[in-house]
């Protein structure tokens, strides 16, 4: 009999020391890994910290090949968790996410649970359906909401333009229509496969994380081979 687990879960958060008399914080509820995971057999809890690289995802993917990942932290490491995927040709890989911030972009642009409760639920008996992936062109994948502020310069969006011109910020969301640019000051809203900006040079940030030097162009785009989320009943 096999004691393969049917998921592995990725626990990218951080463990925090409880507080002695104040108790665990709202917040830090979400941090846990819910009680009817960490009770599951068929599910294998494996601690990687945050922004899981290839040391810590690509063993898991060898020894336990199509296991369900179970994704707990925030977007930025939800992204990681999809590049090494992209990177090792396994985006066939069930994913599911259980976001630790009820903020979370990710979880609002592809409708994944934010309660914990209703987000382990999923993640166990929710199917799996082929969704777009957005990446970038530097190797970076955008699980949830890209921005980069104070931009000069020019942007489209497949034959929409988006901007000419100066403007405070652009906002671009990952979801299942693809890149979705939110409308504001000086920006036009649209959907599209692809979003290509030159400027003078500015930082994007990828779901929190900051680019680590500004740059003159930039891409989101929809990659050749979707991913396939655990989500909610369409």
């Amino acid at each position: 009999m096999s004691t393969d687990p049917e998921a592995v879960l990725l626990a990218c958060v951080p463990q925090r020391r409880r507080r002695p008399f104040y108790g665990i914080r709202p917040a830090g509820r979400r941090e846990r890994v819910p009680a009817s995971l960490a009770s599951d057999p068929a599910v294998r809890s494996v601690t990687v910290g945050p922004r899981p690289g290839k040391e810590a995802v690509d063993p898991l993917l060898a020894e336990h090949p199509g296991a369900r990942l179970i994704v707990h932290g925030e977007d930025a490491d939800l992204a990681a968790v999809l590049v090494r995927l992209l990177r090792a040709g396994a985006l066939g890989t069930e994913v599911a996410y259980l976001p630790v911030s009820g903020r979370s972009a990710a979880a609002a642009g592809w409708g994944f649970p934010v309660r914990p409760a209703a987000a382990a639920a999923l993640a166990r008996t929710g199917t799996a359906r082929p969704e777009p992936l957005v990446r970038d062109d530097n190797g970076g994948v955008l699980a949830g909401r890209g921005e980069i502020r104070d931009l000069y310069g020019e942007a489209y969006c497949d034959a929409t333009r988006v901007f000419h011109g100066r403007v405070p910020a652009l906002v671009v969301e990952a979801g299942p229509g693809g890149v979705r640019v939110r409308g504001g000051r000086g920006v036009t809203a649209t959907t599209g496969r692809a979003i290509q900006i030159g400027s003078t040079g500015s930082t994007p940030v990828r779901d929190g994380e900051p680019y680590p030097r500004p740059v003159k162009r930039w891409a989101w785009y929809q990659h050749t081979e979707p991913w396939h989320p655990v989500l909610p009943a369409a």
